[in-house]
């Protein structure tokens, strides 16, 4: 049975945001038919509902987590002058971390007999690149994949280009225009250093592939458990007319909801004064501060489960204008059999998905209509929510996790397995 090490940048359970999901489902997936232990990076910033390992330790040969210190904002800023590597390279760039690595690397998992060698290293997003070189110069033998959450210098191009459409966002322009061009170098580093490369969709796929050959790039798309969105109220309910689900400290979101309270809310209150809407996700940005007080709109903070919320909600709302990747907000909701509107970047990287199944609108007017057409006529919610839970279904774990293990099939089979 081949081993393969895999490198998250948060415990992915419990999964408390898209990463965690997706993260979460491969190791319950990859556990199936292969020998899986998990290294992850935790940082000591942000709420939390506590880590509960049992299910990890259940999936897992090993686990094992490092507590990296929060970066300081005078290093970060220092650094952005200074340094030539994106800012995402540093977030868990720390000896703790690489220690820890090189002890497992070396040594093998406590209770071994004898150093055991791990035949693949999965990497799980960018900000843990900075594993690749001490992986390659004491485990030559191990392959590397590289799973791509985002195409991470086309997500900064994309918040550049949001943010220059408005002049107080302009210092985050800024910061966008010089991340964009070390975030060129530092991907185009990770994919080509990397023996496997992994997107999550073919748009993000198209553009990865300026940086390797597409022979050893796959796209293997984000999923979720059906089976926890099948009964979503036996968890509980709490009753919205909106919702909107999302780590509220990434800028994506945080720009999302921020357009939708100025532009788009305003509108449904003018039509619906009695419409409420709740903001789910833990870390709310101190730039969402002033939403807490204002009528109807309700900022939760950390929950331990985002199914009552799902369960309660009528409509749930996706204006994002900055990202790569596909949000798996999206698949919660229409796995919920919700009605969904969402602009079209939101809805991004689901191929086939049509106007049956999710309501498409990036003019802020005709949100706003659709949005209040759909919270006045149950049947049209009922209706998409009908067709975009079917829509969900192909994106069970266990019908995508498998993917990789066509990948590995072809990656080890490339080499001679030692060390068992």
């Amino acid at each position: 049975m081949y081993r393969i090490l895999v490198l998250t940048p948060e415990l992915p359970y419990p999964p408390e945001q898209g990463a965690s999901l997706r993260n979460l489902y491969i190791l319950k997936g990859l556990a199936r038919r292969y020998d899986v232990s998990l290294f992850s990076a935790s940082s000591s910033a942000g709420e939390s509902g506590g880590q509960d390992e049992s299910l990890l330790n259940e999936v897992c040969r090993s686990v094992r987590v490092v507590t990296i210190p929060v970066r300081s904002r005078a290093g970060r800023v220092s650094r952005l002058i200074s340094g030539r590597t994106p800012d995402i390279a540093h977030r868990f760039q720390n000896t703790l971390y690489e220690d820890a690595l090189l002890e497992l690397l070396q040594n093998g998992e406590h209770g071994d007999e004898a150093p055991l060698r791990y035949d693949a290293v999965q990497i799980e997003g960018l900000e843990l690149a900075h594993a690749i070189p001490i992986i390659r110069q004491h485990s030559p033998a191990t392959r590397i994949l590289f799973d791509a959450h985002n195409a991470e210098t086309e997500l900064q191009r994309s918040a550049l280009r949001t943010d220059l459409a408005s002049l107080r966002r302009w210092p985050a322009a800024a910061y966008s225009f010089v991340q964009t061009r070390r975030l060129n170098r530092y991907e185009a580093w990770a994919c080509q250093s990397a023996d496997w490369v992994t997107t999550v969709s073919e748009s993000d796929a198209k553009y990865i592939s300026r940086y390797i050959q597409t022979r050893s790039l796959s796209v293997i798309p984000n999923c979720i458990d059906l089976e926890d969105y099948t009964e979503i109220n036996q968890y509980g309910v709490e009753v919205f007319d909106l919702l909107f689900t999302g780590k509220m400290d990434y800028r994506p979101n945080v720009d999302a909801v921020l357009w939708f309270a100025s532009e788009i809310w305003p509108r449904i209150l003018e039509k619906r004064p009695e419409t409420t809407w709740a903001i789910v996700g833990k870390n709310p940005h101190s730039r969402l501060g002033w939403l807490r007080s204002s009528p109807g709109v309700t900022v939760t903070g950390y929950v331990e489960r985002v199914q009552p919320y799902l369960a309660g909600a009528k409509v749930v709302v996706l204006p994002l204008r900055m990202g790569s990747g596909t949000r798996l907000k999206l698949l919660e909701a229409l796995a919920s059999s919700k009605a969904v509107v969402s602009t079209a970047l939101g809805a991004e990287g689901y191929p086939g998905i049509g106007a049956e199944a999710i309501v498409i609108e990036d003019d802020p007017d005709r949100f706003a209509k659709s949005v209040l057409s759909l919270l006045d006529h149950q049947d049209q919610r009922d209706q998409l929510g009908f067709t975009g839970r079917r829509y969900a279904e192909g994106y069970d774990w266990r019908r995508i996790i498998p993917l990789f293990e066509d990948v590995y099939d072809t990656l080890l089979s490339k080499r001679e397995i030692t060390g068992r």
